[in-house]
């Protein structure tokens, strides 16, 4: 059955012999509207915007960004081209589209665009004074991974190239007139859905390019393979990049017969363009990929990692002569992935960004050695692109800043320019909760990083209630950079810890490999140290500690309230309950293959030691599931085991099914303000009771003595 929630409650007074500290219930949305006002309540949300993917023009005088804003009407987000001088003056809106790419001459930029006769389509935008706008390509499926060729002449692109698979059987023909069932959908792949695509027609990615004045598209590879890397399944984009003389494209992806059951495997190649022959270029299997060629065309970039067996094995830096010999790497002992190589005008190294403690920054790796910081700061700072004179452009977004346009200057200690305030309007006048880095002890001695947001009000001798939110992947970073779901949690007087157990990326090789085969194990204890942390500082009501998280954190917020009673409540959104089950259900099955030293029919007994699922009959936390309809990576069917598992054992327990949703429950924005307001009247609802319960138990049962 479902039924609606009551956002709102009653807070509950209790008599106490002593007078502890005073304690604070959660403010509901409707409680307080003036206050509601001053800080970041779900309302808000539907203001917000961001910006990504920033270009400058080869002359360094201007920058192509992409804006993101809500869509009220219907419900979804929206994005637009817009332009800027690179001092930041003169924003202003340039065209719908997005993934704008400078042509090398810098007098057109090409993007891509809704267009006929259906689907995303590429453009090319002229940038003088009449601004002129042709649809170059009229293909029948949509373009990707847009890329010039060094001469301004052509694009190219990726596409996806059907391929029909029929099993041809003798059936009758239908009667006229007559409506039968569709045919079965046929499956002979391990990899024949996805998440946020649905089931996978049948063909492969290939790179295609066309005249920059339009025409005939021409296709550049072609077999019953895919370009692009990815860990498992389809691509979600190639990397890849033209040769200076334009006769060479260099391109990452997997071109080997084991391909589908290649897990994170791939390899570079070279395709010659003229005749179309494709050579591989690197020897020793790995996960190979982002290839990025020099000015002068001698040297490939790109990061991998060798072929082994591990759970999480940061990336390194690597470079290449442009016939595949003298790889050698030349990241140092980094021990963090690199992402977004861009090569130096003088050939002398590669700019990178590395995610490193909850910051992200850009670092400069020299051919001849060594690798030091360009930039600095407690931020998360992307790198988008580096004109001829130098200047850089990126995003950058940290505690109360959310994403914005900054420029690098590379040439000046990676000095930073904010160029745009694109929710200057929306927070003006807004109070967030201060932000508080930690640094804790957990078992065998490993120090973990987290950070604690506090309301905007925050009162040191009040009480008030905390929620422990669990980031997913497992191998993810939560990170430094502005976000809006515990600011809303902070809006209404909760305590939020978040925290990067072991698992996590971003310390190292070591630390994000400490789950390989025991997922999870030592990242809850990290996390249940991250709470008693909090709570060592006096201020958190204990009755009222709550924990909640998505994916990754569904599976390790399960498991936790299976292995400890300190919550009042839970919101388990998107989990991974049963690894057997799972192995069956996913888009991703290498993935969860991978998390077992043996399949589940040679040691069955581990993998249901990992699942939650196995561990329910210790669980009392009134607990709420969450997860959405369309889910294909920790799909419903993994939601509902568990659900069926706490009615059966009367432990309080809801479950809401997330229309629209695939993996997540926040993708349209109105889902996302009902997962805040759900797990906050569902916190509020449990917490009061707990708090109602410990009262009375400390009172003698309520009576007098």
């Amino acid at each position: 059955m479902f039924r609606y929630l009551r956002i709102g409650g009653v807070a509950l007074l209790c008599a106490a012999p002593f007078a502890p500290p005073a304690t604070v219930t959660a403010q509901q949305p409707a409680a307080d509207t003036v206050f509601a006002d001053t800080v970041f309540s779900v309302a808000k949300y539907l203001d917000y915007e961001t910006v990504a993917d920033p270009r400058i023009s080869p002359d360094g005088s201007q920058v192509v960004y992409t804006r993101r804003w809500v869509n009220k009407q219907e419900d979804r987000w929206e994005s637009a081209l817009w332009i800027m001088d690179a001092s930041g003056s003169r924003n202003r809106f340039l065209t719908k589209g997005s993934g704008a790419v400078w042509s090398p001459d810098g007098t057109r930029v090409a993007y891509l665009a809704e267009g006929e006769p259906k689907g995303t389509q590429v453009w090319v935008r002229w940038m003088d004074g009449a601004g002129a706008a042709s649809q170059i390509t009229r293909v029948g499926e949509p373009v990707d991974d847009l890329r010039w060729s060094p001469d301004g002449r052509s694009l190219g692109f990726s596409m996806f190239v059907p391929a029909s698979a029929p099993w041809k059987i003798d059936m009758p023909a239908a009667p006229q007139g007559a409506s039968w069932t569709a045919a079965p959908k046929h499956v002979d792949k391990l990899h024949y859905r996805y998440d946020r695509r649905g089931f996978l027609r049948p063909g492969y990615r290939h790179i295609f390019m066309a005249s920059a004045d339009g025409g005939a598209v021409r296709q550049l590879t072609r077999g019953e393979w895919s370009v692009g890397y990815t860990s498992e399944g389809d691509a979600s984009s190639v990397g890849w990049d033209w040769a200076p003389d334009g006769r060479t494209i260099v391109f990452d992806g997997f071109m080997e017969p084991e391909a589908e059951r290649g897990y994170r495997s791939g390899n570079l190649y070279a395709l010659d363009v003229a005749s179309g022959s494709i050579r591989r270029l690197t020897s020793d299997n790995g996960a190979w990929r982002n290839p990025v060629i020099s000015p002068d065309g001698r040297r490939i970039a790109f990061v991998g990692t060798p072929e082994a067996s591990y759970s999480y094995r940061a990336s390194d830096l690597y470079v290449m002569e442009m016939d595949g010999t003298g790889m050698r790497k030349i990241g140092g002992e980094m021990d963090r992935d690199p992402s977004t190589l861009t090569w130096a005008r003088d050939n002398g190294g590669v700019y990178f960004t590395a995610d490193d403690r909850g910051s992200r920054n850009v670092h400069f790796a020299a051919l001849r050695g060594g690798v030091r910081p360009v930039t600095r700061g407690t931020h998360m700072l992307s790198l988008g692109s580096i004109a001829r004179n130098g200047t850089a452009v990126g995003v950058a977004t940290s505690f109360h800043q959310p994403s914005d346009v900054v420029r690098i200057d590379l040439r000046r200690n990676g000095n930073l320019t904010q160029l745009t305030r694109v929710n200057e309007t929306l927070l003006s006048g807004v109070r967030l909760g201060e932000v508080e880095e930690v640094w804790y002890i957990s078992s065998g001695g490993a120090r973990v990083q987290g950070w604690i947001v506090k309301p905007p009000r925050f009162d040191a001798s009040r009480r008030y209630p905390l929620i422990m939110e669990i980031h997913g992947g497992p191998h993810a970073m939560y990170n430094v950079g502005f976000n809006p779901m515990f600011q809303n949690f902070a809006a209404h007087d909760y305590v939020v810890i978040y925290t990067n157990p072991r698992g996590s990326t971003g310390y190292g090789s070591d630390f994000g490999n400490a789950i390989q085969y025991a997922y999870p194990s030592v990242d809850h204890d990290d996390l249940m140290a991250g709470v008693d942390e909090v709570v060592g500082r006096g201020y958190i009501d204990t009755d009222r500690i709550f924990v909640g998280g998505c994916s990754g954190g569904g599976v390790l917020s399960s498991w936790a309230i299976a292995h400890t009673d300190r919550f009042a409540a839970a919101a388990v959104r998107c989990p991974v309950t049963n690894w057997l089950s799972m192995a069956g259900q996913t888009d991703i099955p290498l993935f969860t293959f991978n998390f077992f030293e043996k399949p589940f029919w040679e040691d069955a007994e581990r993998w249901l030691h990992q699942s939650p699922l196995m561990h329910v009959g210790r669980v009392n936390t009134p607990t709420l599931l969450m997860t959405g309809e369309m889910d294909l990576r920790t799909p419903m069917s993994q939601t509902e085991e568990y659900f069926a598992a706490l009615k059966m054992r009367g432990v309080p327990a809801e479950l809401l099914r997330f229309e629209g949703e695939y993996h997540g429950t926040g993708s349209k924005p109105s889902n996302w303000m009902r997962t805040q307001l759900y797990m906050m009247s569902w916190y509020e609802r449990h917490g009061n009771a707990r708090a109602a319960g410990a009262a009375v138990a400390r009172t003698g049962g309520g009576g007098a003595n």
